[in-house]
């Protein structure tokens, strides 16, 4: 069975939104943790807002430079959890109908690597719940930038998870690993 990874760079203060404030961070270290879990990761599974933002941004990359990442995000298979997106333009992107939670426990049977989330809200939420989602990786920057501090509301987000690693990075990044919570 496929797992799922959420992989979500926060502030100290919450702040997900507009993650420019990770770039000053983004050294070495950092960049062969993201390309260890992109190399572990045949297809990407998103909320619609996450669907948005990205799809803005990678078909703009240079996929030739393989610093930027362009060449994987624009190329792997992503998944769209959305009601309203009906035909997503960005390249090998597929919008999952029906039920969420039935379409990612079938994509989870599927053979393959694991799936990949970027960003905590809505979806993630309710895949945590559902005991869908593997590890939560928790990226921590040591900068506080104000605004609100998650993507968005999440009204019921009461969730127990268990730290199963921590790797402290020399830019005062800290990525904090956890699993759910044994109910």
């Amino acid at each position: 069975m496929r797992r799922i990874i959420n992989s979500t760079y926060l502030t100290l203060d919450g702040v997900i939104e507009d993650p420019a404030w990770t770039m000053p961070y983004f050294d070495d270290e950092a960049a062969a943790f993201a390309g260890a879990q992109t190399e572990a990761a045949d297809a990407l599974l998103m909320g619609r807002r996450t669907y948005d933002g990205f799809a803005a941004a990678w078909p703009n990359m240079d996929e030739s430079d393989p610093s930027t990442g362009a060449a994987y995000f624009n190329n792997v298979k992503k998944y769209v959890a959305s009601t309203t997106l009906t035909d997503p333009e960005w390249k090998n992107s597929e919008v999952l109908r029906g039920d969420l939670i039935e379409a990612v426990t079938a994509l989870k049977a599927q053979d393959g690597k694991d799936i990949l989330m970027y960003g905590y809200g809505v979806v993630t939420d309710a895949l945590v719940k559902a005991g869908l989602v593997d590890e939560v990786r928790f990226w921590i920057h040591p900068v506080l930038v104000g605004g609100p501090s998650v993507s968005a509301p999440l009204s019921d987000a009461r969730t127990a998870l268990t730290l199963t690693d921590t790797k402290v990075m020399k830019s005062g990044v800290i990525i904090a690993t956890y699993t759910p919570a044994a109910a």
